[in-house]
């Protein structure tokens, strides 16, 4: 690629546990490679090449869709479109942290963990920019103005902390209790997930007892949530590979399909936000008060700062060669 020769793909037991992914066999990076050949592997076909371009490619998508909303909306002086503004911005910032994350994660043992720690950090504040969109736009009529929409977001601003914190411990205990580090990441982003869709169960729940009408927010709402369930399948039962060890180390593995299923449930969440947005407003507006800068900017400053303090904390162990309060990963 370039004239530049790529280090040599590695099997599975040429690399260090920390670096091995459950059934997939070969196509591995070298475990210290350098920033640059991190980023030419994107371009050589390995195990994780299919990983990088399905989260690049959907970061300029979604970049574009906003480049689009802003020639449409007036998404800065409109303080109705700040909570918009505020989900889109993290729309386009995880699939790239994630991307980030999977080209950059081979230079050493401990750069994959910090690389990881990352990508945590950008979806749990896509979990909290979701909330703060939801709160806004989508609860249900009945309720507006009562004591889940009032602590709505501030549940969610905690529900981000414990998602960083638990995804990064995680990764402490892979290597020596994979089950559990399984168990604890899954759980991680489900619980801001279930939180966050209390509002969009609601709706399709009373629309399944006939007492809605169908709509289009509703439709995109329902396809969100079943590639939301779909994309927890993929994550935890390691689906195909596992049935085929080996078979799926380049295409085809459940780490590619759960970034297409994640990608695909952002999209119909978007577009059941905008529906909403748009079809709800008068009704929205008339129920309580505009939202504030303090409210959306506020709150994501704060949950960018909480998160990267969370960062650091369980950074510093990769960083310091001390003795600390938790387990140093394994190698």
């Amino acid at each position: 690629v370039f004239g530049v020769k790529l280090p040599p793909l590695f099997d599975v037991h040429q690399v260090p546990k920390v670096f091995r992914e459950d059934s997939i066999l070969s196509g591995y990076r070298h475990p210290q490679s350098s920033a640059l050949d991190c980023v030419l592997s994107s371009f050589h076909i390995n195990n994780e090449t299919v990983n990088i371009w399905t989260h690049f490619l959907p970061t300029w998508y979604f970049v574009w869709r906003l480049a689009s909303l802003c020639s449409s909306m007036n998404l800065t002086s409109d303080s109705y479109t700040w909570p918009l503004l505020a989900y889109m911005l993290l729309v386009c910032v995880y699939p790239f942290t994630s991307c980030c994350a999977h080209t950059f994660s081979a230079m050493s043992s401990e750069s994959r963990h910090i690389c990881y720690f990352f990508d945590y950090g950008a979806l749990s504040l896509y979990s909290l920019g979701s909330a703060i969109c939801y709160g806004c736009y989508v609860m249900p009529d009945g309720w507006l103005n009562g004591w889940l929409h009032r602590h709505f977001v501030p549940i969610a601003v905690g529900n981000s902390l414990l998602c960083t914190s638990l995804s990064c411990y995680s990764r402490f205990v892979e290597v020596h209790f994979p089950h559990r580090s399984k168990l604890l990441r899954t759980a991680a982003f489900a619980v801001p997930f279930m939180f966050d869709s209390l509002p969009v169960f609601y709706r399709l729940l009373l629309c399944c007892v006939g007492r809605c009408s169908p709509s289009e927010a509703l439709l995109s709402h329902f396809y969100q949530v079943t590639l939301a369930f779909l994309t927890c399948f993929l994550f935890t039962s390691h689906l195909p590979e596992r049935l085929a060890p080996g078979r799926f180390d380049y295409f085809g593995h459940s780490h590619q399909l759960f970034h297409v299923c994640a990608v695909m449930a952002t999209h119909f969440q978007m577009e059941a936000v905008l529906c909403d947005m748009t079809s709800r407003r008068a009704l929205l507006e008339a129920a309580g008060p505009a939202p504030s800068l303090p409210g959306t900017a506020g709150v994501l400053a704060l949950g960018v700062a909480l998160n990267l303090g969370v960062l650091a904390l369980f950074g510093a162990p990769l960083r310091s060669s001390c003795p600390c309060l938790w387990i140093k990963p394994a190698v």
